[in-house]
Formats: structure tokens, sequence, C-alpha cells
């Protein structure tokens, strides 16, 4: 009798678990807004002749997740250009102000955890991959004819976030990322050197399961 109700026992806390978990096959679209919010020393240019600050910036953003197995998930995250202002600041003082525009498109592999036992049933996960961030439309204000060039990046990125599901199939999500940001910067050609961006960013969206 009592390995009996041990078998039964494991087989209904089994059970719940897959009740609980996204099945394979499943997928998820998630739209809200993320915050850029770049590192606070983004490093030096010229032979460290001109320091750099890079400012952040909010815009809307669009993800889709596909389950490859039961709680893993393949996600792309894309969003309209983001805009940030620069600020170059030489041993003297004085400042040259610029701006940019950005894509940051980024794949992740994620792992969703059951929320069985998570208070509020909240399902927390992580996530790594891959950020392709380019970068256009970058301009400096010096009066004269200036062509400023930031190449292209590829780097690590890495994901958390908490689901607050609501009905079967939706969900609030909060989630933070880290990206690795560094980029060659050339001035009307002339290479400068490199700035490092690596930025937190910082979200919210409504999640609809399929």
């Amino acid at each position: 009798m009592k390995l009996q109700s041990l078998v039964l026992a494991v087989a209904a806390a089994l059970t719940m678990t897959t009740a609980f978990a996204v099945p394979a096959g499943s997928w998820s679209v998630a739209a809200g807004a993320h915050y850029v919010d770049p590192k606070s020393d983004n490093g030096t240019l010229s032979d460290g002749a001109l320091s750099v600050d890079v400012g952040g910036d909010a815009r809307p953003t669009l993800t889709g997740e596909y389950f490859v197995a039961d709680n893993v998930g393949i996600e792309l995250l894309a969003a309209i250009p983001f805009n940030h202002d620069i600020t170059l600041t030489t041993a003297d003082g004085d400042t040259i102000e610029g701006e940019t525009q950005h894509l940051p498109p980024t794949l992740s592999l994620q792992y969703h955890f059951d929320y069985d036992n998570m208070p509020m049933n909240i399902k927390p996960f992580v996530g790594v991959g891959v950020n392709y961030t380019t970068f256009f439309k970058e301009k400096l204000y010096t009066g004269d004819a200036a062509d400023l060039d930031i190449d292209d990046s590829v780097g690590v990125a890495g994901h958390v976030g908490v689901d607050f599901p609501f009905t079967p199939t939706d969900a609030f999500r909060i989630d933070a990322r880290y990206i690795d940001i560094k980029s060659d910067v050339s001035l009307n050609g002339d290479n400068l050197g490199e700035v490092d961006i690596s930025p937190w960013v910082y979200g919210v969206a409504y999640v609809k399961s399929f």
C-alpha cells in the first residue's frame, strides 16, 4: 500500500508539473516597450582626447518565441529604431554633441520555469543569445561637414524576466537584458577608437500565448 501510494503521489506530481509546463510546439508574442540604458563609462576616442557619453532611449518592441521543447524557447527581439544622443568631451571640458540611431535584433535561447510552487503563479525565465546592432544616421553637430561612422556590433546578450499570467494564454511581463555592444568609431574616414555602449535594457510587455 505504501509503494502504491508513493507511485500515485509521484504520478500526480509529474502530472502537475507537466500541466504547468509550456509545451513544445507552442509559441508566444509579446508587445511592449524597452528602455536602452548604456553603461555610464562609454570609453574614450582619439587616444584619450575625447571622453564619450551615450544617452538612453525608449521605444516600442516586439518579440516572438517558439518552444522547441517543454519550457525551452527560441526568442527573437525586434524594435523600431532607438535614438541616442552622443556627447564628446575634451580634456578642457568643451563638448561636441551628436546622435545616432540603431536597431538591436537579438536571438535568445530561453528556459521558462514551471510556476507550481511559485507565489502568485509567476513564471520566471532566463536566456542567453546573440545580439546584432546596426547603427545608422550618425551625426555630429560641429558646424562643419563631419562624416561620423559607428560600425555594427555583434555580441552576447543575457536575458532574465518574469511573466505574471492573468489568463491561461495572457500575461504581463517585466524583463531585463544585458547586451555586449562595442563598436569602432571613425570620423571622415579616420579611425578614432572604440566606444563601449554595453547597455542594460529594461522592458514591460503584454504576452499572448498560442
